[in-house]
């Protein structure tokens, strides 16, 4: 018996190895698959330049779990190694045999996996102690088995084992018994080896035998060896791609829009298959969807590294040999491939939308309202992808109708266009909360796009930055009037000392439940609402913005909301609503005016007085007495104020308007609606 130490740097280089280099215990498995997987293709390569004689056999790789002995088997028929391998690229660690295999098989070699020589170490983050038992291709070659306790001493001997191939024998852990469950290793092979092109065996068939089910000699094959994006896309049917899907998300309901097949192998090599999902809302929810592979070997589902950002709203696969992935292959490095991969799958995705408008005007727009969110996020975060779908995004109408945004312009040109020569769109957000508002502008001849969507408040302010002479304006953000100014903005009959009279009185009613309010005047027409409440365009656009996060916008979303409650000054009821202030308060607030006109006279006497003066030269009589003429003027107008306001508070007809304007906006909530339907009720029986 030969006994040594491993060629290690290091006596801690297995607790680092445990510990610090692969991110994840359950990847032991892969690991060893993998290197099986390897030593397979090895053989069928040697087996076809004639270096193997006779038929290989059986190739598949069988795992086996004995929970009394408390061990884990990886058994492959591939090459297996003589002593003197071991000793090379089992004792030296890093040493690895795939990259010497590859230069002198790379020319006819199948997928090899292994890049580091790292992988088999990874046995020990589960086993006290690790067997290899195997066997070399070549002719008399002798059997050899290969132990270590996770230490750096090993021994190595010979042994006896008829067939060629290796057997990895993993002497568990007592903290690592989880996996000598057969659900357990079931569940890993299945996520990690499940497309791997070699058979992996787990388990026996079970066949109905004497009223009972008993195990067969067939192996339960866990894997599909020659998965659909290695196929040739001509060969393949829809209902195959559809199949596929369903395969690899099987708790998905919904059906996916159309797929993309990837298939380069030049700059770089790629395979795959992305499915577009019928996207609606949260974009957190639909992400790590995409499943990366490495020669078939999954490495994550987090494939936010190798792709843009909003391609991860895509499911499908990925698989290319040429992503490089860290010494545990268990996440991506930065790489100029990655870059070129990225680009070259961000055009391959514009260019099958580019396809499906052009080819299918009807069924694209059919899809339309599911690919939205995603095309909006490409364009929004990729500058390219913008430009490749611009002339193809679609604005959809209140009526359902779809327009490209050329299109669209030449349709709304001529009746939306300001006096600025703006073009405005219109825009909803809800049909439903905002119905009056469409309404309203629909009389006036305008049309209005519905855009309720997640990222439709982001992609409004990148299309007026790329659109010239063009905005877009919420149908509630302004009154109908006022949302596309032909003309200067009218004046209205009601002075300014009337409307600083009525301001406190709207105030005092207005509700703390809502936010603030800024009151305004407007002469629109007599059939108006006597109140109308709208909000800035700007404000509660970069809201709604903040909402969905942005450092740039962030801030924004905690500000309270402020809206603008127009008075309609031409409007029958708040005419009524002037008398019946004249009527109750009217002698109170002239009195407190005529004392104010009084004063401001006797303060224009003195600024006139002091006009010419330098600051040195006014008296301190003359600049005491300004101070109390002024104090004596500010004191007037709080008295003013609240009269008004004290008059305002109780008066319902004032509430009532301001009421029917927040139900309007659907802002009349809770103890505030009860208290209006109960007011109403009032009114109808008078």
């Amino acid at each position: 018996m030969q006994k040594g130490q491993i060629g290690v740097t290091s006596e801690n280089i297995f607790p680092i190895i445990k510990k610090f280099l692969y991110s994840e215990q359950e990847i032991f498995l892969r690991e060893l698959i993998s290197n099986a997987t390897d030593a397979t293709q090895k053989v069928k390569t040697l087996s076809r330049k004639g270096e193997v004689k006779g038929d290989l056999g059986n190739l598949t790789i069988r795992v086996k779990v004995d929970k009394e002995a408390k061990t884990i088997t990886i058994s492959d028929s591939g090459i297996g190694m003589t002593e003197e391998e071991i000793e090379k690229y089992i004792n030296q660690i890093a040493f690895t045999g795939a990259n010497d295999f590859l230069d002198k098989y790379k020319d006819s070699i199948d997928a090899i996996i292994g890049h580091f020589g790292l992988g088999f170490y990874s046995s020990f983050m589960v086993a006290k102690e690790v067997d290899i038992v195997t066997k070399s291709y070549k002719e008399d070659a002798k059997a050899v088995k290969w132990t270590c306790d996770g230490s750096p001493n090993y021994s190595i001997e010979e042994t006896e084992k008829e067939t060629r191939g290796t057997d990895i024998i993993l002497h568990i852990a007592d903290d690592s018994t989880e996996y000598l469950e057969d659900s357990k290793i079931n569940e890993l092979l299945t996520k990690y080896c499940k497309f791997l092109p070699v058979e992996i065996g787990f388990g026996k068939e079970k066949e109905w035998k004497d009223e009972k089910q008993v195990e067969t000699d067939k192996d339960v094959i866990i894997n599909d060896t020659n998965p659909l994006w290695k196929q040739k896309p001509a060969d393949i049917k829809d209902e195959d791609y559809l199949a596929f899907y369903k395969k690899l998300y099987p708790a998905s309901f919904e059906d996916p829009l159309f797929h993309i097949h990837l298939n380069v192998d030049y700059p770089f090599n790629l395979t795959g298959i992305l499915y577009f999902p019928r996207l609606r809302s949260n974009l957190e929810f639909q992400k790590n969807k995409i499943q990366l592979f490495s020669n078939q070997v999954f490495v994550t589902d987090s494939v936010e590294n190798i792709v843009s950002d909003f391609l991860t709203l895509l499911h499908g696969v990925i698989d290319s040999p040429d992503i490089p992935l860290n010494v545990s292959r268990s996440y991506l490095q930065g790489d100029a491939n990655v870059r070129k991969i990225a680009s070259h799958i961000t055009k391959k995705v514009a260019d099958k939308l580019s396809e499906l408008f052009k080819e299918d005007r009807e069924g694209f727009e059919k899809k339309w309202d599911d690919l939205r969110m995603f095309i909006q996020y490409g364009m929004l975060s990729d500058e390219k992808f913008y430009d490749k779908t611009k002339d193809f995004y679609l604005l959809k109408n209140t009526d359902g109708k779809y327009f490209t945004v050329e299109e669209y312009k030449k349709i709304v040109e001529e009746n939306q266009t300001d006096k600025d020569k703006n073009l405005v769109f219109l825009y909803s957000t809800n049909l439903t909360e905002q119905y009056k508002f469409v309404e309203d502008a629909k009389t006036k001849g305008y049309d209005i796009l519905l855009m309720d969507g997640q990222l439709d408040s982001h992609f409004i302010g990148k299309a007026e930055s790329k659109l010239e002479n063009t905005k877009f304006a919420r149908v509630d953000s302004d009154v109908v009037e006022n949302l596309i100014r032909k003309e200067g903005k009218k004046g209205t009959d009601l002075s300014s000392d009337a409307q600083s009279e009525l301001t406190p009185i709207y105030e005092s009613q207005a509700s703390d439940n809502v936010g603030s309010f800024w009151v305004q005047y407007e002469a629109l027409s007599e059939s108006e609402m006597p109140v109308i409440i709208t909000q800035s365009e700007q404000m509660r656009r970069m809201k709604e913005m903040g909402k969905l996060g942005g450092p740039e916008v962030n801030l924004y979303k905690n500000l309270p909301d402020n809206y603008s409650l127009v008075v309609n000054t031409n409007n029958v009821i708040t005419k009524q609503i002037i008398e019946d202030k004249d009527k109750a308060v009217g002698e109170k607030i002239k009195e407190i005016s005529d004392k104010e006109k009084t004063l401001n006279s006797d303060l224009e006497a003195i600024n006139n007085l002091t006009k010419d003066k330098k600051e040195e030269e006014i008296t301190q009589e003359e600049k005491d007495k300004k101070s109390e003429i002024e104090g004596k003027i500010s004191e007037l107008k709080s008295e003013k104020t609240t009269v008004l306001k004290d008059y305002g508070k109780d008066n319902k007809l004032v509430k009532q308007v301001i009421d029917l304007a927040l139900l309007a906006n659907n802002l009349l909530k809770g103890k505030d609606l009860a208290e209006f339907v109960k007011r109403s009720v009032q009114f109808i029986e008078r």
